[in-house]
């Protein structure tokens, strides 16, 4: 055989890779926050979920870059098992998209889309034009690489080796592990499944044995996923089971039906194709997915619990100081969820410091010494999580994240270090505390209702604020302008009553001194508050 022939499907093959590559990339890149929250609103319903799961997964142009998002959603919390289940179940006929795409054989205008591409992307100033322009160059690429492929196939015919080999491909388990090895290799059903179409075009491959590679295709498709959720934890490891279990029952269930109608299907398919072999292979591919999840769509339920044996175990104890619960290595890593990830774990710093900030001001009246020392030892908990958090926002930052979470980035440094400003602040609460017990210092009855007043707001003010930040919720962001400037004025009425206490010598000057400076660090805690809140929202 000659070596041009192997060169051309090698770089044909690397085209379409890439093609695919820049594709799903730029879509994810240009749209995917919006897809997220898309996904994220509609799949509290199971059914929705799984339409929801088609149209995401036909518009990202990949079953496992979907279902890796929706494993890194459910490590999150944002979704459970049973609604990741839809959503999975949805990608697996989504993903069908790209063999329609490519049987419709559009590589006679892939130069336009290429051209298209290419000026988009480097003429362009606007990012968002010029990720759409990432999506048609991938396009264009694509169907470059499949014209490509498609030459040199054309030449295998005079390879009686090839033609040999291939014809005596007739054992269907076989079939079905050359699906699995070659998908779970190039990570993409999409890409095997659209080989076979054009080889089955080119009289390689016969369509009854193309329905077995296919469903092996299926499978090797959840090697990505698995391999996500092996980092993460239980949940996600179960999310990740749901998308292979699926795909294993739905073989196994295509199997049986071969086995007994493989002559009738054939026909049926070549029918409905008008004789199109490989328009066959590409409904096959599409019929076959949607015939599993109508059998499979009522087990989901099962599915999910069978995982819960496999996967066994309760997390609800999992959490430990100084550990990151939402990203870092041993989570599953997503561009398109990485922010809601980081905001997840901010969101819960933040409860941290909002936790030790009153158990500071607790042990301040009380003199509780354990309490004291609980404050010292968070401290150092939100000290470790505020340089683990912003390296990993340095590490996000320099990859390819979606237009709309890149912009939110710089937002996001400045959340880390409120917060862990706020913990500082509890720290120097915990300190006064610890000098009253040293040196007997007392307070005045109204000089604790007055600081008891103040926290009230400027706990109401840090509730709000945590809230507006994680869940982009804008209900209080009226009060909470409002609740900033009621702290800055109450310090200052309250540091005027500390100086007419001294006058009247109701207090000492030592605990005149913590008084005054707890006023100031808990205005300085409602600022803190206020940038969180305002730190990510639109102008």
């Amino acid at each position: 055989m000659d070596y041009s022939i192997i060169l051309g499907l090698i770089g044909g093959l690397g085209l379409f890779l890439y093609g695919m590559k820049l594709m799903s990339d730029g879509l994810e890149k240009a749209a995917g926050a919006k897809l997220r929250g898309i996904l994220e609103f509609f799949t509290k319903n199971r059914f929705v979920g799984m339409l929801v799961g088609i149209v995401f997964c036909a518009v990202i142009q990949s079953s496992s870059a979907t279902t890796v998002m929706v494993v890194s959603f459910v490590n999150s919390g944002l979704m459970t098992l049973y609604q990741a289940a839809g959503v999975i179940m949805g990608a697996n006929i989504g993903t069908t998209i790209t063999s329609q795409l490519v049987a419709f054989n559009l590589s006679e205008i892939a130069p336009v889309f290429l051209m298209a591409g290419v000026i988009m992307v480097m003429f362009c100033k606007k990012p968002m034009v010029k990720k759409i322009g990432e999506v048609v160059l991938g396009f264009g690429v694509l169907f470059m690489g499949l014209s490509g492929m498609s030459g040199s196939m054309s030449s295998l015919h005079d390879s009686p080796l090839i033609v040999n080999a291939l014809g005596s491909l007739s054992n269907p388990i076989l079939a079905v592990f050359m699906g699995f090895l070659v998908t779970a290799i190039v990570q993409s059903s999409s890409v095997t499944v659209s080989i076979v179409l054009l080889m089955a075009q080119q009289g390689l491959l016969e369509l009854g044995i193309c329905f077995y590679i296919i469903l092996g295709c299926n499978i090797g498709a959840c090697t990505s996923a698995l391999l996500a959720g092996l980092s993460g934890k239980k949940d996600a490891k179960r999310a990740s089971l749901i998308h292979f279990l699926f795909n294993v029952f739905g073989t196994i269930l295509m199997v049986i039906v071969l086995a007994f109608a493989s002559r009738w299907l054939e026909g049926f398919f070549m029918q409905i194709s008008g004789g199109n072999i490989g328009r066959a292979v590409a409904n096959a591919h599409t019929i076959f997915k949607i015939f599993q999840v109508i059998v499979l769509f009522p087990l989901s339920g099962m599915i999910v619990k069978l995982t819960y044996l496999l996967v066994s175990g309760d997390e609800s104890g999992d959490e430990k100081d100084f550990e990151l619960v939402y990203i870092g290595a041993k989570n599953v890593f997503s561009p398109a969820t990485a922010v809601v990830e980081v905001t997840k774990e901010l969101e819960r710093m933040g409860q941290l410091a909002y936790n030790n900030l009153n158990r500071a001001m607790n042990a301040l009246i009380t003199l509780d010494e354990e309490d004291i020392e609980e404050v010292y030892h968070v401290e150092e908990n939100i000290n470790f999580l505020n340089h683990a958090i912003t390296d990993y926002l340095v590490k996000i930052n320099q990859s390819t994240l979606p237009v709309d979470d890149a912009k939110s980035i710089g937002g996001l440094f400045h959340v880390v270090n409120d917060i862990e400003r706020i913990g500082d602040h509890a720290e120097n609460v915990a300190d006064s505390a610890k000098q009253r017990i040293e040196k007997n210092i007392n307070f005045s009855k109204e000089a604790q209702h007055e600081l008891g007043e103040m926290m009230e707001l400027v706990n109401k003010i840090l509730q709000y604020s945590l809230d507006t930040f994680s869940h982009n919720n804008r209900e209080h962001v009226e009060e909470i302008s409002q609740i900033e400037n009621q702290v800055d004025i109450l310090e200052k009425q309250l540091q005027q009553s500390h100086v007419d206490r001294l006058t009247r010598n109701e207090c000492t000057p030592a605990s005149g001194m913590i008084f005054s400076d707890i006023c100031s660090g808990l205005e300085r805690v409602a600022d803190h508050a206020t940038n969180i809140a305002f730190a990510i929202l639109d102008e």
